[in-house]
């Protein structure tokens, strides 16, 4: 993983990029390469908080290596990002709680501070050293979102996160492949533990001042 600066806007605005090569298989649900495919990179790219372009699925592609990747964006300050790891399982979380919220809010209810940013703020990145079946990554998913929720909310933080978070879980693509990803399976133990720490330190180390 390598972290760059570029100026958009007149800031100064880090990425984060994570370049794996052939091989692996991801799940996301980021707006470039979302969903569950062969990818090759995972770029979590820093915007500026009012960010109102209409191209981001362009914009994130010219900021990444070319060839099939996901890219993400987030308010938050990249350089902060805070890694974990358990048993072979790592994690990487960039932390903004600038607009923090819960998943069920009432019909109707919209927070006016999120309007002009529509952007990720939590985004986590989960790399896993075995193969997994399509239904052990979805359930993987869950599994980060759940831990994720846990830690904010130990963290102090009255929310389950924001409303645009994003997620990446990356796999082999080749290998005999684990049939399940929940918290207690053994890698879905391991991706809970390191998800859960490095969302919570990220969370115990905002501050207001934050931009995302």
């Amino acid at each position: 993983m390598k972290l760059t600066y570029r100026v958009e806007e007149g800031a100064r605005l880090g990425a984060l990029l994570w370049e794996f090569g052939p091989g692996w298989r991801m799940i996301s649900s980021a707006l470039l390469g979302g969903g569950i495919g062969a990818r090759e990179w995972v770029l979590n790219a820093q915007v500026v908080a009012g960010y109102a372009r209409m191209d981001p699925v362009d914009h994130l592609r010219s900021l990444g290596p070319g060839g099939e990747g996901v890219g993400m964006m987030t308010a938050a300050s990249v350089d902060r990002y805070v890694r974990a790891a358990d048993g072979g399982v790592e994690a990487f979380a960039t932390v903004g709680l600038r607009v923090p919220t819960w998943a069920a809010a009432p019909e109707g209810f919209e927070d006016p501070e999120l309007a002009p940013m529509r952007v990720g703020t939590i985004n986590i990145v989960t790399v896993v050293p075995v193969a997994m079946t399509d239904a052990a990554l979805v359930n993987a998913v869950m599994t980060v979102t759940e831990a994720k929720s846990q830690a904010l909310i130990e963290a102090g933080f009255p929310c389950t996160g924001t409303a645009s978070d994003a997620v990446c879980v990356a796999v082999p693509a080749d290998g005999p492949e684990e049939l399940f990803g929940g918290p207690r399976s053994e890698w879905g133990a391991r991706v809970a533990r390191a998800v859960h720490a490095a969302v919570r330190r990220g969370a115990e180390a905002w501050r207001p001042r934050d931009s995302g």
